[in-house]
């Protein structure tokens, strides 16, 4: 019987590096049965018995995997399951024979590496929802620092949402056993730390009381769903968690009291709290659903384009969609219809797509800001581009989007779109062919938007133009691809 191979890793939630040493004994033909898997900073015989050789590092072979595998085993890298990479490692040697095997539910090694992505993916929703910054003073000045808990390895994982949510101040978060800090420039870890080295409070956490008392609405109240979406072992970081033992017995008194048939009054608070710095915090509440995130979409009063607009234009496309495109906004017949990339810029943007290779139906569609920004001359309505605090304002939903769709790549049309996505200005002839990280499993690119090829009148720059567009789209194509 062949010896068994011993695989040390040095990050626990390190997809490359899995990714690597999975090729080398794939390469080699080593059997799962023959491989285990074990970090750096663990101790003791792997076997029981004696440690098992090392790989020897063949010659590379030709591995094939369904484009839903790496984004799988992406999400499932950052569980706290010890066996997630033997898992993966058997994962990846039968699908060398069973091509489809993904598609089957029932199988007990696709079950489990789908629980472990959804918990994965619940609980970097719950980061997002429940991370607290306080206010301290540092040697650089202010600081922002949050204190959380997660079950899994996630840090690396969500903290870009935070670096594009809150680009413009100084932040860390710290959990056990990493942390993440953001100097307005970069997104650096470093190791875990202590709930003693991060500080207790500060008068931010009064916004949040107040906040939460506002929205707090007592027809509504249903203990075991909060409990559920707010489970209580994140109430001890959180400021307004003092409130609710006193909210919800008022509430369970208003309850007793009010006749029946009373309808229960509409929750109409879905503004952020404002820090003294400007920067906002997000709802508790999140969609889960990209048809939740349209619906909730329709109720947006983040800024004011909501009162002009005939309604919002949320995202269109697979829900795991691997190439997302971001335009500047919806135009006139985007508006009308509450499609994106349906009026003369969308014909544009199809032909390119045709021709660079591209899908349209295989690809997700969606703009910076939601809402049909425009000043109407006697019957028409023309663009007008919106502002700093309006691209600002519709972060959040483009942010829900691309968790919810988790695209391998992301293209951003135009400055505005580029914006959006890095959280800074920037001019698309200096961004163009620079592709930037927005998170360990997401690539951006820029290029310019298609309603930039009908403006131009001179008709050889804009052959040039769009032939520079659609190599743009297939530089984008090949990235999807580069990503497996």
């Amino acid at each position: 019987m062949s010896e068994p191979v011993a695989v040390t890793l040095d990050k626990p939630a390190d997809y490359a590096e899995w990714r690597a040493a999975a090729r080398r004994l794939l390469s080699a033909n080593v059997a799962p049965d023959r491989v285990g898997f074990r970090l750096a900073a663990t101790s003791g015989d792997l076997f029981g018995t004696r440690p098992g050789r090392a790989a020897r590092q063949p010659a590379p072979v030709t591995i094939c995997v369904p484009q839903d595998f790496p984004r799988l085993a992406k999400a499932v890298i950052c569980h706290s399951d010890n066996a997630r990479f033997a898992l993966l490692y058997r994962l990846l040697w039968r699908l060398q024979g069973e091509r489809r095997l993904l598609d089957n539910a029932a199988d007990v090694d696709v079950y489990k590496a789908r629980r472990m992505a959804k918990a994965v993916r619940r609980d970097s929703h719950k980061m997002k929802a429940f991370v607290r910054f306080r206010r301290t003073e540092s040697d650089v000045g202010e600081v922002f620092v949050a204190w959380f808990e997660p079950d899994h390895h996630i840090v690396e994982r969500t903290a870009p949402f935070f670096a594009r949510r809150f680009a413009g101040m100084r932040w860390s978060i710290v959990t056990p056993g990493r942390s993440a800090h953001w100097n307005g420039n970069a997104l650096t870890f470093g190791d875990g730390a202590n709930r003693r080295d991060c500080p207790d409070g500060d008068a931010l956490e009064e916004h949040w009381r107040v906040y939460y008392s506002s929205i707090f609405n007592p027809a509504r109240l249903k203990i075991r769903a909060m409990k559920a979406e707010m489970p209580t072992r994140y109430w001890r970081n959180l400021p307004e968690s003092r409130l609710i033992p006193e909210l919800t017995r008022s509430a369970q008194s208003a309850q007793r009291a009010a006749p029946a048939g009373t309808p229960p009054s509409v929750a109409s608070a879905r503004r952020l709290v404002a820090a003294q710095d400007g920067m906002n915090q997000e709802i508790v509440s999140s969609p889960q659903t990209l048809g939740a995130l349209a619906t909730g979409l329709q109720n947006c009063t983040r800024c004011g384009l909501c009162q002009h607009a005939t309604a919002a234009v949320p995202g269109e496309g697979p829900a795991d969609a691997r190439l997302l495109i971001v335009g500047e906004q919806p135009g006139d017949r985007e508006d009308l219809s509450g499609r994106p990339f349906v009026g003369p810029a969308g014909q544009v943007l199809d032909e390119a797509l045709s021709e660079a290779g591209i899908d349209r139906d295989a690809v997700f569609l969606t703009n910076a800001v939601k809402h049909f920004k425009h000043e109407t001359r006697g019957k028409r309505r023309l663009h007008q581009r919106p502002n700093v605090e309006e691209i600002e304002a519709c972060r959040w939903w483009l942010g829900l989007e691309l968790e919810l769709v988790a695209p391998s790549v992301v293209v951003a049309l135009g400055a505005t779109a580029t914006r959006a996505l890095t959280g800074k200005p920037a001019k698309v002839a200096d961004a163009r062919g620079q592709p930037f990280t927005l998170s360990p499993e997401t690539v951006g690119v820029a290029t310019v938007h298609p309603a930039y090829l009908l403006r131009l009148q001179d008709k050889e720059k804009a052959r040039a133009e769009r032939a520079q567009f659609i190599d743009d789209l297939r530089g984008a194509l090949r990235l999807v691809s580069a990503a497996g």
